[in-house]
């Protein structure tokens, strides 16, 4: 699936106005990491993991960490119950393994299970580093590889968008329940015009 990006950020800006040198960056970096990854070959796969970092990351298009005061944090310290379902198991572990990237990751558990999925190695370990989840690349493998096979919540894309239909409304529910799920599925079904007409042939 190649892309003429001339096109896709012209049909962007028709979709959503004036854009920043940041966005126009981020979108950038974002769309040559999908073109590059040879498990991405459904458009409205594409569409929607571009909705869900559209909202995820604040139209910043950028991997960015959960915002908040450190005191924030405390509830998922360890001890508290979310604490305890999130694997975080030493004190400043809330703030240490908050949320992070493109989907915004959680958890000393779920960095560590991302480590082993995505076989980094000691360099990119991310319950010893958690700032690599910043990394476009690490945050792009990340979102990939969690929406794909069902790593953040247990459902994933092919849940909702295959064969026999495309539900962008409940696929929010591979990241978060349905938590601004209409939202982030009207912009999925921008993203996929805009996505369609800017397809090389």
């Amino acid at each position: 699936m190649r892309i003429d990006h001339t096109a896709f950020f012209n049909g962007y800006r028709s979709a959503y106005g004036k854009l920043t040198q940041g966005v126009v960056s981020g979108l950038e970096l974002l769309g040559r990491n999908m073109e590059a990854d040879p498990d991405l070959k459904n458009l409205q796969w594409a569409a929607y993991m571009l909705a869900t970092v559209k909202h995820e990351c604040a139209d910043t298009w950028q991997p960015i960490i959960e915002r908040g005061p450190r005191a924030y944090f405390d509830k998922y310290e360890t001890g508290t119950t979310l604490g305890t379902r999130l694997g975080n198991t030493e004190p400043g572990d809330g703030w240490r393994y908050r949320g992070r990237g493109y989907v915004q990751i959680t958890g000393r558990a779920n960095y560590a299970r991302l480590t082993q999925a995505l076989k980094l190695g000691p360099e990119a370990d991310l319950v010893q580093d958690p700032e690599q989840t910043l990394r476009p690349q690490i945050a792009y493998q990340i979102m990939s590889l969690g929406m794909r096979k069902g790593l953040f919540t247990g459902k994933k894309l092919s849940d909702y968008i295959g064969p026999g239909g495309c539900d962008y409304r409940n696929a929010r529910r591979i990241i978060n329940g349905v938590d601004q799920a209409q939202r982030i599925a009207q912009y999925a079904t921008t993203i996929e015009g805009i996505l369609r007409s800017s397809l090389v042939a």
